[in-house]
């Protein structure tokens, strides 16, 4: 499977990120839509994985006080654990790799997975969304 990921670069391509977002997140984990579509989509950079023509995967990053922050990862559910999220991890890295600070704000049961790329949890659990999370800083 040939994985592609490419920054989303018009309105129509932000829309197939949107329509992910809410399979993964609103629709599998009952995430509300208000929560899940923010006021930041319009300043994140969004990028999209694509597989044989179609959109899979998605994730977006911004820049904060803290430094960039990695946020909304989703990958449509018969596509996990096929390296998709691997490939968006290390092409947001890759982009941001002159960026000194660079953290996420995960889910617990994706702890291991941000792990792997070199992110260390920092602090307490925290919910967002009533979803555990842990907030991670990625360690150069």
């Amino acid at each position: 499977m040939k994985i592609e990921i490419e920054q989303i670069k018009d309105q129509n391509e932000l829309n197939q990120a949107f329509a992910i977002r809410r399979e993964v997140f609103c629709v599998e984990q009952n995430v509300s839509e208000e929560i899940e579509m923010d006021e930041y989509d319009e300043s994140a950079e969004h990028i999209l994985a694509i597989v044989d023509d179609k959109p899979i995967a998605t994730a977006r990053w911004r820049f904060t006080g803290d430094g960039a922050k990695l946020e909304r990862f989703a990958v449509l559910k018969e596509y996990r654990g096929k390296g998709v999220g691997e490939a968006l991890v290390k092409y947001v890295l890759n982009e941001l790799k002159d960026c000194p600070k660079i953290y996420l704000n995960a889910q617990e049961t994706v702890l291991k997975f941000y792990e792997k790329f070199g992110f260390e949890v920092v602090g307490n659990r925290f919910y967002e969304a009533d979803i555990p999370h842990k907030k991670m800083v990625f360690k150069l």
